[in-house]
């Protein structure tokens, strides 16, 4: 059952040499890794006329020269992203630069800082969508987490069915809402152009406004970046696009902050020319397309295809964190578990950790996860500082041709992100101190695991210089609990390994009952061993570790060694286990973690 329905779901396995058939072309590409620096359109522009309005509506203007700023951080951020893509073709992005160029640690922290974004990501975006749902239904408002957590259950599912699956059902709304905020703007420009709309804004640009800081428009342009979140993505999920698979990344990456910057320069404007004013109960978006069509079918398509796109931005997440995964688990600073595909060839480890963390989140801030948005902004902006001063240090290391261009770009970007960065914790430290406690703990996280893997790695290495040392013999212990089929069946194993050095344990909870069973074992096994033990207190695992321990004792002094055989048997369907109380089980558990001592299951198979 439990299969069909994850062949249902899932679909059918995938032979490896598949791979290359499961390869974004760049349509795909720009449609599952672009959703969350697209969506951002939605409310980047909002959170910059936010700071100015709550300052003086005089101050409106000034998201003008803002949104050039931060056009200008893109274009560095997309030129500096695509020398990424080319030096670093296997992906990794902001972690992997960060780590050559920087350091284990400054890596590690781009990396951390990475994967709890798209954590924050897949929380947020689906968080939102659960919001438009229900303000337009406001009897699903009780529903929320419920409604988000369908969305993510929804996305991991076609995640886990492969990258192509899901850009064939994801490529369509965000295509859509690309077309919808294009027409929204190339619309209005065509109106203002005509004189069908007259301007409303009451202020022109250059008009002094008294008591404006420069602090202010810091802290306005920093709240603006966070239309910039999801800029990274494309240059950690290298590996998922066709051959050649930098130069397919590089295009898609040009053209998505393509998008992205008539998107934010049309929005931004439109909402300077019509004088919009922030509202708790309407989105600058709403605000420009209801001005430019009214409240028709035209508007609500396009706040469709915008609520939509907020839910998809959740993809993104889905699409860089497992990449991202693999190169720190390639650097045993993850589970090795990150690096297997699954039956579909994606990293369905990675796929099904993330949903997790983030079904967590929704959970645990009840699916109102506004408060975490600066959080979300912070934890890109530290990675994008990194890998900026990353290529830095790297132009200034190699010197290769036209290397002065390269790094007066990522220069520009480093200094940028930086203030940008710096703006968050200055202007937002009651929102985003949390970042300055699980970084650290990442990072010790991520060490804790390396030190693991390379200890393991020195132990199991082998050592000409230390030959293993040969064990004369093996003695076989047999814990039996009384005269049956499977006990039998064990011991004919038992007797096939070591015939001469067998023991049977019986525990026994009276002393009645012990011999009884003592002269029944010695009329049907009279060449095996028995010892009994009593136990008044039923403690069975207990009474045998302990006699195991002593055997095992004596057995290491004369370089002997102890294998446990553990009888068993298993019931002909799988639902029959749960009537039985699985004492085998428990007590291979048990003795797992002993030295010296083998554990082995001897299995016996029920007909009826």
């Amino acid at each position: 059952m439990a299969f069909s329905v994850k062949r249902l779901l899932i679909g059918r396995p995938l032979k490896s040499t598949e791979i290359n058939e499961q390869k974004l072309s760049n349509v795909k590409a720009l449609a599952i890794l672009s959703s969350d620096a697209l969506s951002s359109v939605a409310y980047g522009p909002e959170q910059v006329i936010i700071v100015l309005a709550t300052f003086s509506y005089l101050a409106i203007w000034y998201s003008l020269p803002i949104a050039f700023g931060i056009l200008i951080l893109l274009t560095a951020l997309v030129l500096s992203y695509r020398q990424i893509i080319f030096a670093y073709p296997h992906g990794g992005g902001a972690y992997v630069v960060s780590k050559e160029n920087l350091g284990a640690k400054p890596g590690l922290i781009a990396g951390g800082a990475l994967l709890v974004d798209y954590i924050l990501t897949v929380a947020v975006s689906v968080s939102s969508g659960a919001d438009a749902i229900a303000s337009a239904f406001p009897v699903l408002l009780p529903f929320k987490v419920e409604i988000a957590v369908s969305f993510i259950i929804f996305i991991t599912i076609l995640n886990l069915r492969g990258v192509t699956e899901s850009a064939n059902v994801f490529a369509f709304p965000v295509y859509l809402f690309i077309f919808a905020i294009l027409l929204l703007i190339g619309t209005s420009l065509y109106k203002i152009v005509t004189g069908a709309v007259p301007p409303e804004a009451e202020v022109s640009v250059g008009t002094p406004v008294a008591g404006i800081s420069l602090f202010l428009l810091l802290k306005a342009f920093a709240s603006g970046c966070s239309a910039l979140t999801g800029v990274e993505a494309i240059s950690n999920a290298v590996p998922n696009f066709k051959d050649p698979a930098p130069a397919n990344a590089a295009k898609t990456l040009a053209g998505m902050g393509t998008i992205l910057a008539i998107m934010v320069a049309g929005i931004t404007f439109l909402a300077y020319y019509y004088g919009i004013v922030p509202s708790a109960t309407e989105t600058v978006v709403s605000q420009i397309a209801s001005h430019t069509f009214g409240r028709n079918i035209v508007y609500y398509f396009i706040q469709v295809a915008t609520t939509i796109i907020l839910v998809l931005a959740a993809n993104t997440g889905f699409s860089a964190f497992p990449l991202l995964a693999v190169n720190l688990a390639k650097d045993k600073y993850l589970p090795r578990m990150f690096l297997s595909r699954g039956e579909r060839l994606v990293y369905s480890n990675g796929i099904l950790t993330l949903a997790v963390a983030a079904i967590i989140l929704v959970f645990l801030f009840n699916g109102n996860t506004e408060h975490l948005i600066p959080l979300y902004a912070v934890g890109v902006f530290i990675p994008f500082t990194l890998s900026q001063t990353g290529m830095m240090v790297k132009w200034m290391r190699e010197k290769p041709a036209g290397w002065v261009q390269r790094f007066l770009i990522n220069t520009t970007g480093a200094i940028i992100c930086f203030i940008v960065t710096s703006m968050f914790f200055i202007t937002k430290l009651n929102q985003v101190w949390p970042v300055l406690i699980f970084l650290p703990l990442i990072v010790l996280f991520f060490d804790r695991i390396r030190n693991h893997y390379l200890a393991v790695g020195d132990q199991l290495r082998l050592c000409p210089d230390e030959p293993a040392k040969p064990i004369k013999g093996n003695i076989i212990i047999v814990p039996v609990s009384g005269i049956t089929r499977v006990v039998e069946n064990s011991l004919i194993y038992a007797k096939s390994l070591s015939p001469d050095l067998i023991i049977a344990v019986y525990v026994g909870f009276t002393k009645e009952e012990t011999k009884k069973f003592e002269e029944k074992w010695k009329k049907w096994q009279p060449g095996i061993r028995l010892v009994t033990i009593y136990s008044s207190y039923r403690n069975i695992n207990g009474k045998l570790g302990k006699f195991i321990d002593m055997v095992n004792s004596r057995a290491m002094k004369a370089n002997y060694g102890v294998t446990v055989i553990i009888p068993q048997f298993l019931p002909k369907k799988g639902w029959h286990n749960i009537l039985h109380n699985q004492s085998g089980l428990i007590l291979r558990e048990y003795l797992l973690h002993r030295k010296n001592v083998v554990v082995s299951t001897v299995p016996y198979h029920l007909k009826k």
